[in-house]
């Protein structure tokens, strides 16, 4: 059975879905003002492995992930640029889903926009007002008054006294608690603004998760995910909003995917030490950064560094090497090393034992496929089945080894299959030096020699 760590409960526990058979899954998706760094893609990744193994399982899943297009960042990145809003928005949602789709990131079921949703927004906000959870200040802000919502600190552990002792309070801000935090701002010259019962304005950011996530899959659904920074405050607020709205449980089961980490630093733009999707694109195939995202548990750190790329680059020439030269079998999933990964990704999505259940079937495939070539297809099969969960070894085995991510090597395909007919024809000849020198040559381009009974094959190292 599927558990799943609730950051909610801060225990591991039994997924149970609110309607059998079917799993309504939000996840806070980008703020598109800039391109998708590493911290971004491991969401993307982390999220997209959920899924896949929940419909691995049978589930019928709903998948929605937000783009947040209106938001102070955007407005500030827009007027640096002299651009348009709405052009710039456009040019990062594009450049956000090339990126995904290279990582092997499928696309949501639903991928709501903030300013599509102002009319739930300010619905949303209207319902805390007259309730009593939200007020109108005198600078036309409307803000959310923390200390009415009982349950405030549920997800993150934190107390409002902790809190309020710590806060700081703008001398202009209208709020009667400084923990009460914006739903709707008043407009600003220069700033895009819509009609609302309390003027012209626009929505805070922690709304327009809690409408978006209400309209797509209702007010009480099984699963939240996002990144770990995003814990608090916003998710938090999140529950505050959508609980007091409602009057009954958010969400059943918060998910939190750790921080990347660039010398013990998190990753992030605002510290200047982040790293573009496209940046380690131009090093490592998409797949290599898809692994070594998957390399570690989702909740913990990952840890950026050349090395451990290198070392997804070295795991995958295993798995791709035990796969070459063998038949496409479909396999009937009904194995030990099925039942060892399975259960792997249902205890918390546990993606390095997965992992360590392909290595094991590598093994095996390389072990048996010199007396046994149907078993080892047979294998060959269960792991690139098995792949399907986590995104990996889906790609010819052959174009990986001699292609991966060395595009722009010294010595092109052409080459390299080129040098290999010299040096076949000098060993044909006895020209033992001349056998010799071509194989150094390859060797000095990272270009690795295999003779076997069937000739030679190559690849990059």
């Amino acid at each position: 059975m599927l558990h799943i760590h609730n950051s909610l409960t801060r225990i591991k526990e039994p997924f149970v879905p609110i309607t059998p058979g079917k799993v309504r899954l939000y996840v806070c998706g980008m703020t598109v003002y800039d391109y998708c760094h590493l911290g971004h893609a491991r969401v993307l990744v982390v999220f997209d492995t959920v899924v896949r193994h929940l419909r691995s399982l049978g589930y019928e899943v709903t998948y929605v992930r937000n783009i947040t297009d209106i938001d102070d960042k955007i407005i500030r990145r827009a007027q640096e640029n002299g651009e348009e809003i709405g052009a710039l928005t456009a040019r990062f949602i594009e450049a956000m889903n090339e990126d995904a789709d290279k990582l092997g990131v499928a696309r949501p079921d639903a991928e709501p926009r903030a300013t599509q949703h102002i009319g739930g927004i300010i619905a949303l906000i209207e319902a805390l007002v007259k309730k009593g959870y939200a007020y109108a200040a005198h600078n036309g802000d409307v803000y959310y008054a923390v200390s009415r919502f009982k349950g405030y600190g549920q997800l993150s552990g934190k107390h409002l006294e902790d809190l309020r002792a710590g806060a700081r309070v703008e001398i202009d801000e209208a709020k009667h608690d400084p923990l009460d935090f914006v739903l709707w701002k008043a407009a600003k010259p220069d700033e895009p603004s819509w009609e609302s019962p309390w003027g012209l304005g626009r929505p805070g950011w922690h709304i327009e998760c809690s409408a978006m996530s209400m309209h797509c899959l209702g007010d009480h659904f099984d699963i939240h995910g996002g990144g770990l920074d995003l814990m608090f405050p916003h998710h938090e607020n999140e529950i505050a909003q959508s609980e007091g709205a409602s009057g009954h449980k958010f969400v059943n089961v918060w998910m939190h995917n750790g921080f990347v980490r660039v010398d013990d630093e998190k990753m992030s733009k605002s510290l200047g030490n982040f790293f573009t999707v496209r940046e380690v694109l131009k090093q490592y195939t998409p797949e290599e950064i898809r692994y070594f995202i998957l390399s570690s548990h989702y909740r913990g750190p990952l840890n950026y560094s050349h090395e451990n790329l290198d070392n997804a680059r070295a795991a995958l020439t295993r798995l791709y090497t035990a796969l070459r030269g063998l038949p496409m079998v479909n396999a009937d999933g009904s194995d030990e090393y099925a039942a060892r990964f399975h259960a792997a990704m249902d205890d918390d999505f546990n993606t390095p034992v997965a992992l360590a259940v392909l290595f094991d079937l590598a093994r095996d495939i390389n072990k048996i496929r010199l007396h046994d070539v149907a078993e080892a297809a047979r294998l060959a099969g269960t792991l690139r089945r098995l792949g399907t969960v986590l995104g990996l070894a889906q790609g010819d085995a052959e174009s990986y080894l001699q292609t991966g991510s060395r595009e722009h090597a010294a010595l092109g395909k052409e080459d390299v299959e080129r040098l290999i007919e010299e040096r076949n024809s000098a060993r044909k000849n006895k020209n033992w030096a001349e056998s010799d020198r071509i194989r150094a040559l390859l060797q000095v381009n990272n270009i690795i020699l295999e003779d076997g009974s069937a000739g030679t094959t190559w690849r990059r190292e």
